[in-house]
């Protein structure tokens, strides 16, 4: 994303080879915008509109699918955001760094809790509910002003990189030891030491529970603050560049063999009689399970785009350069891209699960065109 780390132009020099980095956030863009159409239709999670499908057989790859990528997308970004943050933070100083975040980050927030997030909301209560009112009088009532929506992100993104600034200009200095870049073992170990820290967390804050305001998680943030800090170790140990193929290829097939785990996860609470509730925490054993697999099938999958990115994707043309210099207005508007559809089809007599195979495709073409939209607008590039 522009904001979060700088998108690389097809004419700079080849010696940086990190174009494949520019074209991951591209498929992360396009599976953040996937997944929201997908809860939309059916699968579990919160959405502005929903307007589920009860067919069992479109459910099932539906929750397979937002599953998989709840393990690793967003803990993706985060990882990605830290990589640039160590670099920038040493080029530009701490100040210049800081007011290039707040402004980067913090204009984005304050835009979408106090102007975009209220346009949404309203929509819903027009368009969706029928409730003929207009836009000053739903105002007049309004009292979610904070509100960041898909922006959460982008909150906890300001807030971890003002604490990675607070301890490198008050605690201390960066240790100059350098680590070598890790194998499939050690991946492994990290991958399950993260699952068994987030059982524990989720025992108190199960995946759903939600932090308002900020709508953070917090069941999930264990990876995110791992994958945070990874990012700054493989910024400052040069990882990336270090990460073998043949790493990438071992994680692609442990992601492989884990993804058809799934019917053991059915076996498991269909036989036992569990409740499906303890799939997002507490203290059980089909808590720790999961915990476990996600952030095993997480960390592999990210090392998988990782290596073999970097190996097969490692070019830029004029039109993946122009999808990744979009992908952050992308995602901040892409619920309104997401919502008009929806609303569009809304009267279509067919099963959501058919609506979804049409508005998901459409759903990234209208989010593109839309960022494409806003970035033309001026002053717009200087922020996003």
């Amino acid at each position: 994303m522009p904001a979060l780390t700088k998108p690389l132009s097809a004419t700079q020099p080849q010696y940086e080879k990190l174009f494949y980095i520019d074209n991951i956030r591209i498929i992360l863009t396009i599976l953040v915008i996937l997944h929201h159409t997908f809860i939309t239709y059916g699968a579990s999670g919160g959405w502005y509109y929903k307007e589920p499908t009860t067919h069992l057989g479109a459910l099932i790859p539906m929750t397979v699918f937002v599953s998989v990528n709840q393990s690793f997308f967003m803990g993706f970004f985060f990882l990605l955001a830290a990589f640039f943050t160590y670099s920038s933070y040493h080029r530009k100083g701490t100040r210049q760094f800081v007011m290039d975040r707040l402004v980067r980050l913090g204009i984005p927030l304050v835009f979408y809790s106090f102007v975009f997030s209220p346009f949404l909301s309203f929509l819903m209560y027009r368009v969706a509910k029928g409730n003929l009112i207009s836009y000053p009088q739903y105002l007049s009532g309004y009292d979610g002003w904070i509100d960041f929506g898909v922006l959460w992100f982008v909150a906890a993104l300001l807030l971890f990189t003002l604490i990675y600034v607070c301890y490198r200009k008050f605690l201390r200095t960066w240790t100059q030891r350098h680590l070598p870049v890790p194998g499939t073992k050690a991946i492994v170990l990290t991958a399950v030491l993260m699952g068994l820290i987030s059982f524990i967390f989720r025992i108190i804050f199960p995946v759903g529970w939600v932090l308002k305001p900020l709508g953070f998680q917090l069941g999930h943030f264990t990876q995110y603050i791992f994958l945070f800090t990874i990012g700054l170790l493989a910024a400052k140990n040069n990882w990336l560049e270090q990460l073998s193929y043949r790493t990438g290829k071992q994680m692609l097939g442990i992601a492989i063999m884990l993804l058809l785990f799934f019917p053991v996860f059915y076996l498991i609470r269909t036989k036992l009689h569990m409740p499906i509730e303890w799939y997002s925490g507490g203290f059980n054993g089909l808590s720790l399970l999961y915990s476990v697999w996600e952030q095993s099938i997480g960390m592999a999958t990210i090392t998988a785009f990782l290596a073999i990115g970097k190996q097969h994707w490692n070019a830029s043309s004029l039109v993946l350069s122009f999808l990744s210099r979009r992908a952050f207005a992308v995602y901040i508007f892409h619920p309104l891209a997401l919502i008009a559809l929806s609303m569009a089809f809304r009267s279509w007599n067919a099963d959501p699960a058919m609506k979804l195979l049409v508005v998901a495709p459409l759903g990234v073409l209208g989010s593109f065109m839309l960022g494409f939209l806003i970035l033309a607008l001026p002053g717009v590039k200087r922020i996003i």
